[in-house]
């Protein structure tokens, strides 16, 4: 065992904050938003899996991973519509500082428990890839 000074211990714990939360911890931090929303967009059995099969289990993780994805996708494409919207109108101005607090880890607009009608006969509008926020 080694004895360090208290002073030690504090640059140390600063040190580890700022690697977690620094350059190093923000992917993890992405990371761990993105495995919040999979979690919470598991239904059934709170987040357990009962199977104990490999490929059962497989299918399932992949599956919610699926759908969180999708989740995603809808999530960027809508705020990206907003964000250009609102530049259009003059609302704001766009730059990296406003969409670095931007994730698409958003859930409170999905209602996970609801009835939804699906419209087989509505026309979908086409998906904008192209979209750029800064040009």
């Amino acid at each position: 065992l080694t004895l360090i000074s208290m002073g030690e211990f504090q640059n140390s714990a600063q040190n580890d904050l700022a690697l977690r939360f620094g350059a190093v911890g923000y992917p993890m931090v992405k990371s761990e938003e993105f495995n919040q929303l999979v979690k919470w967009l598991f239904l059934g059995n709170r987040g357990i899996i009962a199977e104990n099969v490999r490929h059962q289990l497989s299918k399932v993780v992949k599956y919610n991973q699926m759908v969180a994805n999708l989740a995603i996708l809808h999530n960027v494409e809508a705020m990206t519509g907003a964000l250009k919207e609102m530049q259009r109108e003059g609302w704001l101005t766009i730059d990296e500082e406003i969409l670095a607090g931007r994730a698409p880890y958003r859930t409170e607009h999905i209602d996970r428990y609801c009835d939804y009608i699906l419209d087989l006969g509505r026309k979908v509008p086409p998906m904008r890839y192209k979209t750029r926020i800064f040009q």
